[in-house]
């Protein structure tokens, strides 16, 4: 049965939990056996949306891509689970796949679904654009991939609102499968990326947001304060440099009010900010242990009042 706190991803038929669970921290930060016990977490707590990408983590050294999708689909045979769990994954950033060549999407697409041990993948995206390849050309290999069963949905990750727009347009033109989201970098210090003439699109085409870096790199959580103690984390130093912004600690401060008054962590007021914004449908934040996801699933039972929600803009303002 489906979850009463789910939402639906644009037009499409995709029923997902409000947070979205990222897999970039599988075969990198978490392994196998940790990724297991957060993938398990995460399902007990009513979570069913996983969003992964061919190309994690192939940053790390000995790791070639794909240790991700492989995790995720061990765990989705192990379990048995997969008809209620709504995958995402994302073609052209593989070091083997690059680009949106329509020969290289669907070879990417069998790769990733023989990793994923699946016949489907829910939600496709084309993780960056490849401005060198027509739309037309990509379109078409993605929309044999849906015609095939392979894929159920499309969706755009890191794409500009003009790019979106010749897709849409393309889509309809040619009648070809269309997406249904975006990934775009969005979050509470991190605006102007979606902001503006892309959220616009969304709105104007009946597009979801499913954003990423939705708690800045762990900036949101609340755990990288001024003149505060060092924090052991990969991500350390991407956080830190939102310290060095004025609203970065204005953005804290906000935080820490509004958590302190509805008793919950800090992470779970940024997410459900993010959350509450039009056209967002899940923000997506990985946890690399089972103690870091309570605060990312009580997103899904935390409603802010449209004072908070106004406090909070005018802090990152």
């Amino acid at each position: 049965m489906a979850d009463k706190r789910n939402v639906t991803i644009g037009n499409s038929d995709l029923s997902v939990f409000p947070l979205s669970l990222g897999g970039n921290v599988f075969g990198w930060t978490a392994d196998e056996q940790q990724s297991f016990a957060v993938l398990d977490a995460y399902a007990a707590g009513g979570g069913n949306f996983i969003d992964t990408a061919d190309a994690y983590s192939a940053w790390v050294d000995g790791n070639s891509g794909g240790e991700s999708e492989t995790i995720i689909g061990r765990w989705l045979k192990s379990r048995g689970n997969r008809d209620r769990i709504v995958v995402a994954t994302k073609v052209g950033s593989h070091p083997d796949r690059k680009g949106l060549r329509a020969d290289n999407v669907k070879a990417a697409a069998e790769d990733s679904l023989r990793r994923l041990q699946t016949d489907h993948i829910d939600l496709y995206y084309t993780h960056y654009d490849d401005p060198g390849v027509p739309v037309e050309e990509f379109l078409g290999a993605l929309d044999e991939l849906v015609r095939e069963g392979k894929v159920r949905h499309i969706a755009a990750s890191n794409i500009t609102s003009e790019r979106l727009e010749e897709a849409l347009d393309a889509s309809d033109r040619e009648g070809l499968v269309k997406y249904v989201a975006l990934q775009p970098h969005y979050n509470l210090v991190s605006r102007s990326t979606y902001e503006g003439p892309l959220a616009a699109a969304a709105a104007r085409h009946g597009l979801s947001a499913v954003p990423y870096f939705a708690l800045a790199s762990g900036f949101l959580t609340g755990k990288y304060r001024p003149q505060g103690t060092a924090v052991e984390s990969q991500r350390a130093a991407s956080a830190a440099k939102y310290l060095e912004d004025p609203r970065g600690p204005r953005v804290l401060e906000a935080l820490d009010a509004v958590a302190a008054a509805h008793g919950v962590e800090v992470a779970t007021v940024a997410l459900a900010w993010l959350a509450a914004q039009p056209t967002v449908a899940a923000p997506i934040a990985s946890a690399r242990t089972v103690e870091q996801l309570p605060a990312l699933l009580a997103v899904a039972d935390l409603a802010l009042t449209p004072e908070e929600l106004a406090t909070l803009t005018a802090a990152s303002d």
